[in-house]
């Protein structure tokens, strides 16, 4: 500070003091800099920055998931067996619930028995479903922990976004051209078309803890196999009709999710209307798909039964893999809210 304060004084005073007191002038200086560049309140501040950053930069990069002092609190096993149990029953509960009421609501006619091709057809495009979910589910892991979303994020948002939807529909309309017998193609495209949605799915992981991913996910699993279900087990048919008035609810909850970026901050109403729209809106309708799709499977089993098309799972496999994906990140924000309301 003193070396401020002889600045202040003039340059007259300056000379002087250099003339006559040169090592007390200099040693103030050194000193000064040592002492006052840094106050407690500033140390704090950086210090709390830095864990900040730090910690975000971990969870995008994948750098660790460390374990520092205070981040984790003990957890009584027993506690935690009765909270696992309770999530397992209320996922059971949600399961048995949906799958009665759409069985009431919608089966009222259902058929006696699924023949042989029919059920070995559904249990083969179901056996691609859970495999391409699963490697959109590890992909985009690794892509976390690789540090590859940290990278997708500090880049242009829209080109990413525009580039991985690009890529998206070009790779799911490659795998559908693509003959079922050119087995080595056929799955090179369709493995592009899940690494690109682990792409757009992968930010997700970084903004929501394991345990509410898990649970959404058993969520999604309970909705999407209570409707398979019922879409196995009705009448033949009965739900093809469902086509185009699920494409037109597509439509408004595609428009419902842009919304945001037309209207003003200021209408508040219109927004909560169409954020509900988007999350409940879209989980009926991507459930709706789910029943279409279903029905439409076992269509195309008997008209390849009949040697009219050729058999194709993988194909059959990409339309309930985006209405997996569509259901998952709808629960995932539900539950989300949910947990900022008990905050």
């Amino acid at each position: 500070m003193s070396f401020t304060i002889t600045l202040r004084a003039g340059p007259a005073r300056v000379a002087s003091q250099l003339l006559t007191k040169p090592s007390t002038t200099m040693r103030a200086f050194h000193q000064s800099t040592a002492k006052n560049t840094f106050t407690s309140r500033t140390a704090a501040f950086r210090a709390n920055t830095n864990k900040t950053s730090s910690n975000i930069l971990s969870r995008l990069q994948g750098a660790s998931r460390g374990y520092q002092s205070g981040g984790y609190a003990y957890a009584d096993p027993a506690a935690r067996r009765k909270e696992l149990i309770r999530k397992a029953i209320t996922g059971g509960a949600i399961f048995g619930g949906t799958l009665v009421a759409i069985n009431v609501m919608f089966n009222g006619e259902s058929r006696e028995a699924m023949p042989a091709f029919e059920r070995s057809y559904l249990n083969q495009t179901f056996m691609h479903t859970g495999l391409g979910v699963g490697i959109i589910g590890l992909t985009a892991y690794q892509m976390v922990q690789s540090g590859f979303v940290y990278r997708l994020m500090v880049t242009n948002p829209w080109v990413v976004g525009i580039g991985g939807l690009a890529l998206s529909i070009g790779s799911m309309m490659a795998t559908r051209a693509i003959d079922p017998d050119n087995y080595v193609p056929k799955y090179a495209a369709w493995t592009v078309f899940n690494a690109t949605q682990a792409a757009l799915m992968a930010p997700l992981m970084t903004m929501a803890p394991p345990a509410l991913l898990a649970r959404a996910g058993l969520y999604t699993l309970a909705m999407m196999g209570s409707i398979s279900f019922v879409g196995a087990t009705a009448k033949q048919d009965k739900y093809l009709y469902l086509g185009g008035p699920l494409l037109a609810g597509v439509a408004v909850v595609a428009v419902s999710g842009l919304a945001p970026l037309v209207l003003p901050v200021t209408a508040v109403r219109t927004l909560a209307v169409t954020e509900n729209l988007w999350l409940y809106g879209g989980l009926a309708v991507f459930g709706g798909f789910t029943l279409y799709d279903v029905q439409k499977v076992l269509y195309h089993a008997r008209a390849a039964e009949r040697g009219l098309i050729k058999k194709d799972p993988v194909n059959e496999s990409i339309s309930l893999e985006l209405d997996f994906l569509n259901i998952f990140v709808r629960m995932v924000q539900i539950l989300m809210m949910q947990q900022n309301r008990r905050k």
